[in-house]
């Protein structure tokens, strides 16, 4: 990745583009999560186990000191497991979710991190307080998450401008699930001191994760000045 300075145009740095997505995608869902996720939850379950999927159980469990269980469930269970042989410093119990269904239904906070076209987790598998992650789908005929889920949920956004032509959000605008007033707020919203988040211990909390290049920059940026200080 290029990074130019913003007052001159010089090349500031060239930075590792994984390392990036890396640092943003987690931190932008970890950021959500900290907002909209019941207090207390302890249980993370994590569907797919591709190139985010470390780095965000590292993030979910720093910032979460609560959690003492990882669930990690993918289409290959060998691909499940390998994924946990990496995470063995995370201080939290670690298994490979063989059920979707019954995992499902025991988390209280689940990320989906899958390439999917067709929704891979149901409305009727989430428990009432559950907190629910969209990270995979990116464009626009790309969903996680059915119709059921969508209209059931409080539903949030990083960005309107940045989800707005991800399937998730648009395919249950089709359908007429959801109206574009479903969606409560993006992250300017959220970080309000008047922001209207979770209103009660009952409340499926879903939040979708689109990501964006502003994203990319400020964690550059970062990444730059803290090798500047070093």
């Amino acid at each position: 990745m290029l990074v130019f300075d913003k007052d001159d145009g010089h090349l500031r740095a060239l930075v590792e583009n994984r390392l990036v997505t890396d640092f943003k995608t987690a931190a932008d869902s970890v950021l959500g999560a900290s907002l909209l996720a019941r207090p207390g939850s302890r249980r993370l379950l994590i569907l797919g186990a591709g190139a985010v999927a470390a780095s965000l159980v590292r993030a979910y469990a720093a910032v979460l000191p609560g959690l003492e269980e990882v669930a990690v469930w993918a289409r290959r269970p060998d691909q499940a497991q390998a994924l946990l042989d990496r995470l063995g410093t995370v201080p939290a119990r670690l298994s490979v979710a063989a059920d979707l269904q019954d995992a499902v239904a025991r988390a209280d906070i689940i990320a989906t991190t899958t390439m999917a076209r067709d929704p891979v987790i149901r409305g009727d598998w989430v428990r009432p307080g559950t907190h629910v992650d969209l990270i995979g789908a990116y464009k626009a005929d790309m969903r996680e998450a059915d119709d059921a889920l969508m209209a059931r949920a409080a539903l949030f956004v990083d960005s309107r401008e940045t989800t707005a032509h991800i399937g998730e959000l648009l395919m249950p605008l089709a359908s007429g699930a959801i109206t574009a007033d479903s969606i409560r707020g993006d992250l300017y919203d959220m970080l309000r001191p008047d922001a209207r988040l979770r209103q009660s211990d009952d409340d499926i909390t879903v939040f979708k994760n689109g990501g964006g290049a502003h994203l990319d920059l400020m964690i550059a940026s970062w990444i730059i000045d803290r090798l500047s200080q070093a």
